[in-house]
């Protein structure tokens, strides 16, 4: 008999969250939800909580508990209230707790994901800034608490379906070669550069392939989505940068490959649904059914790839050259894109404006050595203040 699995999804509103929840409900026999958190949404919270059936609720923005507890009140919720930074931290790793979904965007996301760790959980790590920001800091804290990590991402989720189990951070002596990396390539694939210049962020918001929040899709429009992934698979299967290989397959069916050196290639296909790879974690090492309709080969035709253009993206060169640098050069790649992005969305950077504005930032602030969470921290801080002053001076130029 399979165990109960119980859940707290860190994110539950967002696109990862709500997925994760529909896969959970497929399946009431094998998972119970614990506590589901969000930043600001607390109607969409409060329902969530109501129809899951949630113990906890919690709200990232601690003047909305009232407004939060409110709302659990005429959903007819029961949820105890948590609230702020330490809301998060108690949801990801309450005792009762067997499964953590980390699904909150970007670096709000750091320190509830490494809480989650530090308590030995079944960490799904949808949350790539964790590993980008804080890489080694947080693969110690997986492996000296005994935590267990599986990633989300529908890349890197393929890529560990495609490894061998005997891997152990150790690819050289498994035989791998590279790591095929796909991307869609968004929906300025195949636009001159020149053609962008007053793109809008509902176009980059519009995803030929996946639905996801504002940001994620703005960073897939820039392919800085996949230059997060790159670092991120150097962390989570411990190749170096020259053995990450971005590849641009339109068609979003291969979601990553992993090359061997007897010249085989594994991959893994499915439909673009995010919740075949949250099927696939939760459930491992089991498969369960995902709620995906079943891959049509005969439908799809052909499938097609392309070298990633470095100079219409530069967004993936800077964070090829943020990986290699090392130390604290991906938590200030991380923080100026979040930054610049932010700024785009609320139409005070151009679309073209953002790797410049991450480029600058990069190029100010000398890269340090990471020792404790406090360096990331401060490097993110410092990346943000900076960037700041990066869009406000781009401002008063057009201006």
């Amino acid at each position: 008999m399979t165990r109960m699995q119980t859940i707290s999804v860190l994110g539950a509103t967002g696109s990862i969250g709500r997925s994760t929840l529909d896969v959970i409900a497929r399946h009431p026999d094998r998972f119970r939800v614990a506590a589901l958190t969000a930043s600001r949404h607390v109607d969409d919270l409060a329902e969530l909580c109501a129809r899951h059936g949630a113990a906890y609720a919690c709200v990232a923005d601690a003047s909305l508990a009232t407004a939060l507890k409110q709302s659990l009140a005429r959903c007819g919720a029961t949820a105890k209230v948590l609230c702020g930074a330490e809301g998060l931290v108690q949801a990801a790793a309450l005792s009762e707790v067997d499964c953590v979904m980390a699904a909150i965007v970007g670096a709000a996301g750091l320190e509830p994901a490494l809480a989650a760790a530090r308590a030995g959980k079944k960490l799904l790590l949808a949350n790539k800034e964790a590993l980008v920001m804080a890489g080694p800091v947080f693969m110690d804290t997986v492996r000296r608490h005994g935590a267990t990590l599986l990633p989300i991402d529908s890349e890197h989720n393929a890529i560990f379906q495609c490894l061998p189990v005997s891997l152990a951070g150790e690819p050289n002596t498994s035989g791998i070669r590279r790591i095929l990396l796909t991307g869609s390539g968004g929906p300025f694939r195949s636009r001159p550069r020149s053609e962008l210049r007053e793109v809008s962020p509902d176009q980059a918001c519009a995803h030929p392939n996946w639905v996801m929040g504002r940001k994620i899709s703005v960073d897939s429009a820039t392919m800085m989505n996949k230059g997060l992934e790159v670092i991120e698979a150097h962390w989570l299967f411990g190749v170096r940068p020259e053995q990450i290989q971005v590849v641009v397959h339109p068609q979003s069916v291969i979601h990553s490959m992993v090359e061997y050196v007897d010249g085989s290639v594994l991959a893994q296909l499915g439909n673009p649904d995010m919740r075949t790879p949250i099927a696939q974690a939760l459930s491992y090492p089991d498969r369960i059914d995902a709620g995906v309709p079943l891959l049509d080969l005969y439908a799809m035709g052909a499938l097609t790839f392309e070298q990633p253009d470095f100079e219409r993206f530069p967004g993936l060169r800077l964070a090829y050259e943020a990986l290699r640098a090392g130390g604290t050069a991906p938590s200030i790649l991380n923080a100026a894109n979040e930054i610049a992005v932010a700024a785009f969305l609320g139409g005070r950077l151009p679309f073209l404006k953002i790797s410049e504005v991450i480029e600058e930032t990069l190029q100010s602030i000398p890269c340090a050595a990471i020792g404790t969470l406090e360096d990331v921290i401060g490097a993110d801080r410092r990346a943000r203040t900076r960037a700041v002053h990066i869009v406000d001076r781009h401002r008063s130029r057009v201006a």
